[in-house]
């Protein structure tokens, strides 16, 4: 049977589809996107601190990386396979490399139904894996423009002019401010701090401290997951116009993506040595996508970027396909590598 969580995230697509007035205020949606983050950091925090860091840094680092190479590897295919051009593949393929912490949490709760104990200190992974493949991502959107540019014929003159337009300021180091106001924005976007912040607090209080707050930071959290799925399923319901229009390699891309990225990361798991639930995890993240932090970092660095695409493609085919029959292919995959 369907994780009923999943249900709801159906009930929303299919509403919204059937032309439903249901939706959930703006407000709700901020307040359970706070609750899951700070729930989910909470969580890898207090088990972060019984664990011996040491042995986790080779598995911090191939997170890092792993994030990090996506956009490099997905950039060709979206740009040859696709037919995308070089500033759309690169923003899908920075959507790619970032991960999607819902996912994550549809995934935590499909191994608990499923009999396996997740490992909290996991939660570590969703924050490193957030930022590296946006960066990436990034780079490889400003590369593919200022290509474009050289082929669109621009004269040095007509570069100079534009620079004698612009204020001292912008003129002084414009490469530097984009960068950094991009930093800025990545590191200390709200999906990062609460996240970051949740597992700083609960590596520093530990299970002991944390352990009156329990009931409502784990013993709400499936609830809370199935309103914000609710509210996702709307949402992806009413992009399904948009995704239509794009073309259906896009929409290959969308399904098959996540399956080679999930074998990847679960791949990288087993060589590591993790258990089920961790294979199983690296699995779902590398085969997630961003559709909160990755699509307001290239809204500030890269605005030229059509976010339909790569907002409609996360969340309107790789995300309900993870959560529906994603998910549960790569618990399996885990049971087989670590059998």
């Amino acid at each position: 049977m369907l994780d009923p969580v999943i249900l709801f995230f159906l009930l929303g697509a299919v509403a919204r589809v059937a032309g439903s007035d249901l939706r959930l205020p703006e407000a709700l949606y901020e307040a359970l996107s706070i609750y899951l983050l700070i729930a989910i950091g909470l969580k890898g925090g207090a088990q972060l601190a019984v664990q011996p860091l040491e042995a986790l840094w080779p598995i911090a680092l191939a997170a890092i990386a792993l994030s990090a190479l996506t956009p490099v590897l997905l950039y060709p295919a979206l740009r040859g396979l696709v037919g995308l051009d070089g500033v759309n593949a690169a923003a899908i393929a920075a959507h790619y490399g970032s991960v999607s912490v819902v996912t994550f949490a549809v995934a935590q709760s499909a191994m608990s139904r499923a009999g396996l104990a997740p490992e909290a200190w996991l939660a570590m992974l969703v924050a490193l894996m957030e930022a590296p493949g946006i960066i990436v991502g990034v780079m490889l959107a400003r590369r593919a423009l200022r290509r474009e540019t050289l082929a669109a014929g621009r004269t040095q003159q007509a570069v100079l002019g534009a620079q004698r337009a612009m204020p001292e300021s912008a003129r002084a180091a414009p490469g530097a401010q984009r960068w950094a106001a991009l930093l800025h924005e990545v590191v200390f976007g709200k999906a990062l701090v609460l996240l970051l912040g949740g597992l700083a607090i609960g590596w520093i209080a530990g299970p002991q401290a944390l352990a009156p707050t329990d009931p409502f930071f784990l013993g709400l959290f499936k609830g809370v997951l199935a309103l914000f799925l609710l509210e996702l399923g709307l949402v992806v319901g009413g992009r399904l116009g948009e995704l239509r229009r794009a073309g259906w390699r896009l929409l290959a891309f969308g399904l098959i993506a996540p399956l080679v990225l999930g074998v990847a990361g679960a791949l990288l798991g087993a060589a590591l040595g993790l258990s089920i639930t961790a294979v199983a995890t690296f699995a779902a993240l590398a085969a997630s996508a961003s559709y909160i932090a990755a699509p307001t970092a290239l809204r500030l660095a890269v605005p030229q970027a059509n976010p339909s695409l790569s907002i409609g493609l996360a969340l309107g085919v790789t995300f309900p396909f993870n959560v529906i029959l994603g998910i549960p292919i790569y618990i399996e995959i885990a049971r087989w590598l670590t059998r």
